[in-house]
């Protein structure tokens, strides 16, 4: 009868977790602030966990298509992915206090000045844009040269850089309109745009780049022109349901209006997202620098290895992004205990999930390598595997970071954040990858256990500023 009973109530569980989980995909227009906060976690994380994997998609499939073509042609988006982090940088930023600012206005149950918030956001973006376009346009050769490309890899990937950087509008848009949709809680909008991104992307990459049909053979150009046509037709749709779609915040001509007080506050909480971003990004270049000390072979086995990475980290991210959202809304709704709550229960979830995936990671390294990397390059998949071993050990403690980290952001504490950045990122993790590598005698790996401990460093940070509480005092 016991026994009865456990199946029973198994099969209960298993069938209310399936409508949830099928609630999530489709979409609800429930109140995030009421109810129970794990069915709230997980509405809002399995879009967003499945919109963070899609984004990593672009990227791996990117470098899927173009490892069938040469070592140098690897490195040359290593390196380039490694400048755009600049343009992520500042569209994370901006989608972080986007993120604030919205989904505490949909929390204190205010949708026009959300809606007013979004349009200054979306102004932002456009703007900011212009900083990378113009140079990207007109010195990508320029840039490569600065970063140690060699002239060979120059003249093969000049047209990737210069594409990516002088299209980068569409990143900086789909970053900060995919935010004002989950900060609402539609979360499912946003992945449903990466579907149609995505789509796109992995239909023209191959087309594109070995010409196939009636497709020009563009080589790793093909590569930029198919991710910039995928990511620019999901930005149109995403104008269409701001304007047109009727969602939780809906932009009307009303709402096409600067308020000096809003921009004010967009921008102050845009520069400790930027100042996040930056500061970690920037770290990535330089310790990029350091790689192509030692060859075309350590990057591109490095760049493969932070692919795996980024795409085993980017679910992580969405369920951060998750308690981003239920922060700002139960800070709106004046339920701040409901908030800490949401933060710890999304922040042990994180660290059983990505704790599992870093045990792969760490004792099948070669597989997952060998997936993008194929059979053809030995010194390139070993290299690679040795990136994604020593990284992939501090998986567990990743998962809790980026959750106290996001929690923080979501409060509109963009501050506090961008300190732990500054001291994991500047303090810590370049001198320590400098001295490891160069004057240790560790080469290369000293870049990938620098990584290691700064990245862990920021998870206990981020747990020790979380709990003295004082991002619950946060206006926004």
């Amino acid at each position: 009868m016991t026994y009865l009973k456990f199946i029973k109530e198994f099969l209960k569980r298993l069938k209310s977790l399936l409508v949830d989980v099928l609630e999530s995909i489709k979409g609800t227009q429930k109140d995030y602030t009421e109810g129970r906060i794990s069915k709230a976690i997980l509405l809002l994380a399995i879009p967003m966990v499945l919109e963070m994997i899609l984004e990593s998609v672009f990227v791996v499939v990117d470098i899927y298509f173009v490892a069938k073509i040469n070592a140098d042609a690897i490195a040359t988006v290593g390196i380039t992915e490694s400048i755009m982090t600049l343009v992520y940088a500042i569209g994370i930023g901006l989608s972080t206090a986007t993120t604030a600012i919205v989904a505490r206005r949909i929390g204190e149950k205010n949708p026009e000045r959300a809606a007013s918030s979004a349009f200054i956001a979306i102004l932002t973006a456009i703007s900011a844009s212009f900083l990378f376009s113009i140079p990207g346009l007109f010195y990508s050769e320029e840039i490569l040269s600065l970063m140690g490309v060699s002239q060979k890899a120059i003249q093969e990937g000049k047209y990737f850089t210069m594409i990516m950087l002088s299209g980068n509008a569409v990143i900086m848009l789909l970053f900060v309109m995919n935010a004002i949709f989950r900060s609402a809680g539609d979360a499912a909008i946003s992945m449903r745009i990466l579907w149609l991104a995505n789509i796109i992307n992995i239909i023209l990459d191959p087309c594109l780049i070995f010409g196939w049909g009636p497709f020009p053979e563009l080589g790793i150009a093909g590569a930029a022109v198919a991710t910039t046509i995928g990511r620019g037709t999901a930005v149109l749709w995403q104008f269409y349901l701001l304007f047109f779609g009727q969602k939780r915040v809906q932009i009307k001509i009303k709402f096409i209006k600067l308020e000096l007080k809003e921009f004010i506050q967009l921008i102050k909480l845009s520069m400790g997202g930027i100042g996040q971003s930056l500061i970690a990004t920037s770290s990535w270049i330089f310790l990029m620098r350091i790689l192509a000390k030692y060859g075309s072979d350590v990057v591109a086995g490095y760049t493969i290895a932070i692919r795996i990475i980024i795409f085993a980290l980017l679910p992580s991210w969405g369920l951060s992004n998750a308690a981003a959202t239920l922060v700002g809304q139960n800070l709106g709704a004046k339920k701040p205990q409901r908030a800490e709550k949401s933060v710890w229960i999304a922040g042990i979830s994180n660290m059983i999930f990505l704790g599992i995936i870093g045990i792969f990671l760490v004792f099948f390294p070669y597989s997952f390598i060998t997936l993008l990397a194929g059979n053809e390059d030995k010194e390139v998949i070993a290299l690679g595997a040795k990136a994604l071993r020593i990284i992939g050990m501090g998986f567990p403690a990743y998962a809790i970071g980026g959750v106290m980290v996001q929690a923080l952001n979501g409060a509109g504490d963009t501050t506090t954040p961008t300190i732990i950045n500054f001291f994991t990122f500047w303090m810590l993790e370049i001198p320590l990858a400098a001295f490891l590598s160069l004057y240790a005698g560790y080469e290369y790996n000293g870049v990938f256990y620098s990584i290691l401990i700064s990245e862990t460093s920021m998870a206990f940070l981020g747990i020790i500023f979380f709990k003295r509480g004082k991002w619950k005092l946060k206006e926004v």
